[in-house]
């Protein structure tokens, strides 16, 4: 996860308009492929497209990689490549063009909409929020008003000390009592059991990882304790110029995209040999006990992989109004869209 400050958002925009306003991006291809995504597949004419990551290849992408190694982005008639994100983020590349689709998170893309910046979510990759925060178990932290007194290490975002206050006071503690600082590059396994007491993970990565080491930790998960915070994280992105000059490229990269998905919800541990496949540098060990976890809670309680619900939406929009991460409310329905998911067995 990475979290944006006021910084952060203002450095996307005057990416988005140095990209845009020197002409360096990339100009969108308004050329469809001819004929029905069955014909595509059996021209040799293929369009390159390419999805920048939001960070190094893991779990929450495999659906992702399952798609390019099995052929699917290639039966649309697509030459999909998966990069790592610039300098300016992979939601800057996205927004100005450059790129045009990405990997984000729902906080992103609402605090993007604010600011006048397009993009749009066009798929939830995984269904309910799987983060929380980690402590040893000999710490004896089972809940938020048990932070008091104790050291938490982040990024420095504003978002993390609202989503911290959010919890303890739905448990009756305190957050002037917690101390925060900002941890860097710290390493998760030796700082817990050292001078930091709590740190918010990711648990298909670093949870599933503790496990394989023998480690035993307590998990606060933020959904716990407020709807609010059970937001999307991660997203898949566009902009909207995308949607506007080609939205037959969107809706063939995501019938491939969702068939990716679906092949890791059926098949985890064949799903994790394709992502080993295309990143061989990853722990074998990690990447397969992490693919069996979290590929039933992709698609989880919702009608389909990738589908996302307008309270979801909302609910953390007016969460971030209620703590001051927004300067206005955004217009939600533009945030968003399921217009390009497949149809049930398309």
């Amino acid at each position: 996860m990475k979290l944006w400050g006021e910084k952060g958002w203002i450095a996307v925009i005057l990416a988005v308009l140095l990209i845009t306003g020197c002409g360096k991006a990339e100009e969108t291809e308004t050329e469809k492929p001819s004929g029905s995504h069955d014909e595509a597949a059996q021209s040799e004419e293929l369009k390159d497209v390419k999805i920048v990551l939001d960070y190094t290849p893991n779990t929450n992408h495999t659906g992702l990689y399952a798609a390019k190694e099995l052929g699917y982005y290639e039966e649309e008639g697509l030459n999909v490549e998966i990069i790592m994100p610039g300098a300016g983020g992979a939601d800057a590349m996205v927004a100005s063009g450059e790129v045009p689709f990405g990997v984000s998170y729902q906080e992103n893309v609402t605090q993007a909409r604010t600011q006048g910046v397009p993009l749009v979510s066009i798929a939830a990759v995984i269904q309910h929020n799987t983060s929380g925060f980690a402590s040893a178990k000999e710490k004896n932290i089972t809940r938020p008003k048990d932070f008091e007194g104790k050291t938490y290490a982040g990024w420095g975002g504003p978002a993390e000390t609202a989503v911290i206050d959010s919890m303890m006071k739905a448990d009756g503690g305190d957050i002037s009592k917690v101390k925060i600082i900002n941890g860097g590059d710290i390493d998760f396994f030796t700082a817990i059991h050292k001078e930091i007491d709590l740190v918010w993970i990711f648990y298909a990565w670093t949870g599933v990882e503790a496990e394989l080491r023998g480690e035993d930790l307590n998990i606060i998960y933020l959904n716990e304790y407020s709807d609010k915070l059970d937001y999307y994280t991660p997203v898949l992105v566009t902009n909207e110029k995308m949607i506007r000059e080609d939205p037959e490229t969107v809706k063939a990269f995501m019938r491939a995209t969702a068939k990716g998905y679906q092949y890791a919800i059926d098949h985890p541990d064949e799903a994790a040999e394709q992502l080993l496949k295309a990143v061989p540098d990853l722990d074998r060990e990690l990447v397969i006990a992490s693919q069996q976890w979290l590929s039933p809670r992709y698609q989880d309680d919702a009608p389909q992989w990738g589908w996302q619900k307008p309270e979801v939406w909302q609910n953390y929009a007016d969460w971030m109004m209620e703590y001051e991460l927004l300067e206005q409310m955004p217009d939600i329905s533009a945030a968003y869209t399921n217009d390009f998911l497949p149809e049930a067995g398309q």
